[in-house]
C-alpha cells in the first residue's frame, strides 16, 4: 500500500494523511504533521495551515490508510522468543524490539511471582531499560496472590502480603514500578494497598478468590489511597488484572469479585483489563464488557509471553515450561493458560471482530492505558505536542508501518 510519509531532509518533518482514529473519535480525511519527534498538528486535512511545512509533500494518501496512536500494553511478559520474567537482558531486548515493531510503542515489563532475589534482579534490569526509554516501567504480577487462583504463577513462591518485602521492591524500582497485582482477601492486603498508593503504585486486583464485598472494599480503598496521595484523573483509580481470568466465575448466589469489578468500572472508579484474544475470553464476553462499562473503563492487554509472534512449540514463562498448541499457551505442569500469544494489534483486531467499534477498541488500547499510567500528556493519543508514535494500518486493519518518537521502525 502506498504510504503518504515524506521526511524533509532539512527539517526532520513528516506529513501523514489518512483516517485518524484517536481518543474514541475518527476523522475521515485527517492529516498528522510531525516535527522533531513530536506531533505539530493532528486534525482535518482541510484545516492544516501549520508554518514550517512548506515543501513537505502532502499528496493524498491511499484512500484506506488508517492512522492510530502507538499502542500501550500495561500487561505483557515478552514476545518473539524473549521472556521478561527470566531477567535475561538479551532476551528482554529481543522482546521489546519485536513489540515496538508490532505496534506496541509503549509497554510495561510484566514479571511473575518469583523468589525475592529474582524479583530484585528483574527490577534492576527493567529500571535500566525504563531509563533507556525502551519500556515505560514495571508491572509486578505477584507475589501476593491467591494460591487457589494462581493460574500460571508458581505456587511455591506465593506469599501473603509482606510489607517489608513490598517496600524493598518499591524502593529498588525508584519510581519505575507502576502497577502490582494483588489478591485482596489475603491477610495484610489492606496495608499493602495503602503502601502501594502512598508510593504512587497502582494496585491491580487479580489472581483472587475473594467475594464481591471484599473486592469492592479493596477497590474503593485503592482509589481513595491514590487520590489522597495526590493523583488525579484516571491515574487515581486502580485496575483489575485480566478480568475473569484468575478469578472464580460469576454465580448468581455467589458472584465473587467479577461483579464488584464491573460495578467499579461502570462508575469510572476502576479500569478492567481484558485479554481479548479469543482464548482468554469468548468474543461475546468482550463485547458485553464494553457494552456494560464503556471503552473509557477498559484496558486491552495481551498478557503476552515469549511465543507471541512465533509458531506453536515449547517455550518458557520465567522458570516454567510452556507448550503452545493452536496458538494457546499452557503450562506443561498443570495445563493452565500461561499467558497470551497475540500482539496488542491482534487483540484490537479481534475486539473489532467481536462487534466493538474501531474507535472504542483503539481507545482502550491507547488513551485509557496511557491515562492509567499517568502518561496521557506524552503518549496514547494523536494530538499536538505528544510524542510522535503512530501506527499505520490498511482498511483491513493490517499493519503497514510503525513510527516511534518520529522514527519509522524497520
Amino acid at each position: 500500500m502506498p504510504l503518504d510519509s515524506t521526511v524533509s531532509p532539512a527539517g526532520g518533518r513528516t506529513i501523514l494523511r489518512g483516517r485518524i482514529v484517536s481518543d474514541g473519535d475518527s476523522i475521515p480525511e485527517g492529516l498528522i504533521a510531525i516535527s522533531d519527534g513530536r506531533i505539530a498538528y493532528a486534525g482535518p486535512a482541510a484545516d492544516f495551515h501549520e508554518p514550517g511545512f512548506d515543501g513537505v509533500d502532502a499528496a493524498p494518501a491511499s484512500p484506506d490508510a488508517i492512522l492510530i496512536p502507538g499502542l500501550v500494553d500495561i500487561h505483557c511478559h515478552g514476545g518473539n522468543g524473549g521472556d521478561f520474567p527470566s531477567g535475561d537482558e538479551a532476551s528482554a531486548r529481543t522482546a521489546i524490539e519485536f513489540l515496538h515493531r508490532s505496534g506496541t510503542t509503549s509497554l510495561l515489563a510484566s514479571m511473575v511471582t518469583a523468589p525475592r532475589e529474582d524479583l530484585l534482579a528483574g527490577i534492576e534490569l527493567f529500571t535500566r531499560l525504563t531509563d533507556e526509554d525502551l519500556v515505560s516501567g514495571i508491572h509486578l504480577e505477584g507475589p501476593f496472590l491467591s494460591e487457589a487462583r494462581c493460574g500460571a504463577q508458581n505456587p511455591a513462591f506465593l506469599l501473603d502480603p509482606d510489607l517489608e518485602l513490598a517496600e524493598e521492591l518499591i524502593l529498588a524500582a525508584a519510581g519505575r514500578l507502576k502497577t502490582m497485582t494483588y489478591a485482596p482477601e489475603l491477610p495484610g492486603a489492606a496495608d499493602l494497598v495503602d503502601l502501594l498508593t502512598t508510593h504512587g503504585v497502582v494496585p491491580s486486583l487479580g489472581h483472587t478468590d475473594s467475594d464481591d464485598l471484599t473486592a469492592a472494599q479493596s477497590l474503593a480503598a485503592a482509589r481513595d489511597g491514590l487520590a489522597a496521595a495526590g493523583f488525579d484523573g484516571s491515574t487515581s483509580r486502580p485496575t483489575v488484572t485480566h478480568l475473569f481470568n484468575g478469578m472464580p466465575p460469576i454465580h448468581h448466589r455467589s458472584p465473587g469479585p467479577v461483579t464488584a469489578c464491573l460495578r467499579a468500572a461502570q462508575s469510572g472508579r476502576a479500569a478492567v483489563e481484558l485479554v481479548a484474544d479469543n482464548t482468554h475470553l469468548d468474543p461475546r464476553t468482550t463485547l458485553t464488557v464494553f457494552a456494560l462499562v464503556g471503552s473509557a473503563n477498559v484496558v486491552l492487554v495481551t498478557d503476552s509471553m515469549a511465543a507471541a509472534g512465533l509458531s506453536d512449540g515449547h517455550y518458557m514463562l520465567g522458570p516454567s515450561p510452556v507448550t503452545v498448541d493452536g496458538g494457546v499457551a499452557t503450562l506443561d505442569a498443570t495445563g493452565s493458560i500461561a499467558g497470551g500469544t497475540a500482539t496488542l494489534l491482534q487483540v484490537v483486531q479481534r475486539t473489532v471482530e467481536a462487534g466493538v467499534s474501531l474507535e472504542d477498541a483503539v481507545r482502550s488500547a491507547t488513551a485509557v492505558p496511557a491515562d492509567v499510567l499517568g502518561l496521557d500528556d506524552e503518549v496514547g493519543s494523536l494530538r499536538r505536542g505528544l510524542r510522535a508514535d503512530v501506527v499505520v494500518l490498511d482498511g483491513a486493519l493490517q499493519l503497514q508501518r510503525v513510527m516511534r518518537e518520529g522514527v519509522w521502525l524497520s
